[in-house]
């Protein structure tokens, strides 16, 4: 069959394992070299198609792509731009095909979370449209956990494990001082819509009275009075509290508490804070002295602590993309399904990109305690899996050995385009 080549690029927020997909998807594409030629990779995600910025990723060594597995960031760059309806904006995406055509791309791997799939699959419907021969496989990704179909996403076992590892070092901190100092330690973690990443601080604690005393999630409405008293109850019982808070925590109203008025490039509230916001709270209506801290990059670049369970996948969603491909199955999104909980198990299967785009999946309600601020043994069980095993990157000097790519240009053939 023809040989021809593969586009990848990376999308919106990155986590510790999305370089083990780009991974995947490269190795794959090196080991079906009679089918796929040249492998490019957009600089800044999808602007470096638009802009016609590609990477030459044939002029990196084997041993430097394999070191993308253990690697965090966004390897060739991400970027928060999402595309917006063909009828309003079809030169963008006319200009994608001209730039695929002008370098014999035929195959376009797209690594991100929804708005990239929604991207994935309008590139994909207007290229048949345009009579452009091009296969467009979506390549999942999110720390937020909340892509539909798909068990679960690549990139949160990773956070999963760092925010329930953080919240119980952290927790022991506070147990060892709160006779005499901090009562009140309040950790805000991502999540705009959904309360997975939340849910996992939840992971750290079993029994009665062990941290965190709080989850706050976004799906459950914020009740003041009702969250002081539970701060209150916990620090006279246990003398301390420990609260897991998800950025997009907010009032019955939908309100978040930390609404900063602005919003960003993918057009989402933009939120200032909620720890603060939260912890001045406890301050005003109990008094009590705090601390609070929050997670923001550290949680999604902790590749020194990713759970091998998460590697593995991300790798596993990359190679299975490829194969997707070439085995001419257009608009799809390789997703993984869980065969049992003990043993874990599970395997990819492909998902239609229709029934993925803009949509987005929350906590269940079986997974959240009946009181509101905690997670049923239901969600233990789905969770628990998920941050399963070690996956040390190499150390070298003492820090951890990451990937060093040449990032080498490919000629342009087109005109300038302006976004």
């Amino acid at each position: 069959m023809a040989q021809h080549n593969a586009f990848y690029a990376q999308s919106g927020g990155v986590t510790a394992v999305i370089n083990a997909s780009a991974c995947g998807v490269i190795e794959a594409c090196r080991r079906n070299s009679d089918r796929i030629g040249k492998v490019y990779a957009g600089h800044n995600g999808i602007i470096g198609a638009l802009t016609e910025d590609l990477i030459d990723v044939n002029q990196e060594s084997d041993e430097t792509i394999a070191a993308l597995r253990h690697t965090p960031g966004g390897a060739f760059g991400s970027c928060r731009y999402k595309l917006k309806d063909i009828d309003s904006h079809r030169a963008q995406y006319e200009r994608l095909i001209e730039v695929f055509k002008a370098h014999d791309i035929r195959y376009f791997f797209y690594n991100g979370g929804g708005d990239s799939a929604d991207t994935c699959l309008k590139v994909s419907q207007l290229s048949e449209k345009m009579g452009y021969p091009l296969t467009a496989i979506h390549v999942p990704k999110t720390v937020d956990n909340d892509l539909p179909i798909t068990d679960n996403c690549p990139g949160f076992g990773s956070v999963a494990k760092y925010i329930a590892t953080s919240t119980l070092e952290a927790s022991l901190d506070i147990a060892s001082m709160c006779a005499t100092s901090t009562k009140v330690f309040v950790l805000e973690v991502m999540g705009r819509h959904a309360g997975w990443i939340a849910a996992a601080g939840g992971l750290a604690g079993q029994g009665e009275g062990e941290p965190p005393h709080l989850i706050i999630f976004p799906e459950v409405p914020f009740d003041r009075r009702k969250v002081m008293e539970r701060v209150e109850y916990a620090v006279k019982h246990y003398g301390y509290c420990v609260i897991v808070v998800s950025e997009g925590a907010r009032y019955e109203d939908g309100t978040f508490l930390a609404d900063s008025g602005n919003t960003d490039a993918f057009g989402h509230r933009q939120l200032g804070g909620v720890a603060p916001t939260l912890a001045g709270m406890v301050k005003q209506d109990l008094g009590y002295k705090y601390h609070w801290a929050v997670a923001d990059y550290l949680q999604r670049a902790a590749r020194h602590l990713g759970a091998k369970t998460d590697v593995e996948q991300a790798y596993a969603v990359g190679e299975k993309a490829v194969e997707l491909a070439l085995t001419g199955q257009n608009s799809m999104m390789p997703a993984i399904k869980r065969i049992s909980d003990a043993p874990y198990q599970w395997q990819i299967e492909a998902a239609p990109l229709a029934e993925v785009a803009n949509r987005e999946k929350f906590m269940p309600p079986e997974f959240i305690s009946a009181d509101g601020f905690g997670i049923s043994d239901a969600c233990r069980s789905y969770l628990s899996p998920l941050i399963q095993g070690e996956d040390f990157p190499p150390f070298e000097n003492g820090l951890p050995k990451v990937a060093k790519l040449k990032l080498a240009r490919v000629e342009k053939r087109l005109p300038e385009f302006s976004l």
